[in-house]
């Protein structure tokens, strides 16, 4: 039975309800296991990145697509790759 998760939004300030595909004690267990200093992608490896992003920000994906659009490529930075310089 899939669980279903409510946590406010930093960005919007609304509560977002995400249903995960685990059930309460799954989610309850790696819970323990992230309090316990677990990397929450080994807490919770079968769940997607933006369902754990949910889990640690309250942020659902729609949130972050458009808070955080992906830019056309950048004249200075074509490559997508910022400002890093390879050794």
């Amino acid at each position: 039975m899939p669980f279903s998760l409510t946590k406010k939004s930093p960005i919007s300030g609304k509560l977002q309800t995400m249903e995960l595909p685990i059930d309460e004690g799954t989610f309850n267990q790696a819970e323990a296991n992230r309090q316990r200093g677990m990397l929450i992608q080994h807490a919770y490896p079968m769940l997607s990145d933006e369902q754990r992003e949910f889990i640690l920000t309250g942020i659902t994906p729609e949130e972050w697509a458009a808070a955080f659009p992906e830019d056309e490529e950048d004249p200075d930075h074509g490559d997508g790759r910022g400002d890093y310089e390879a050794f």
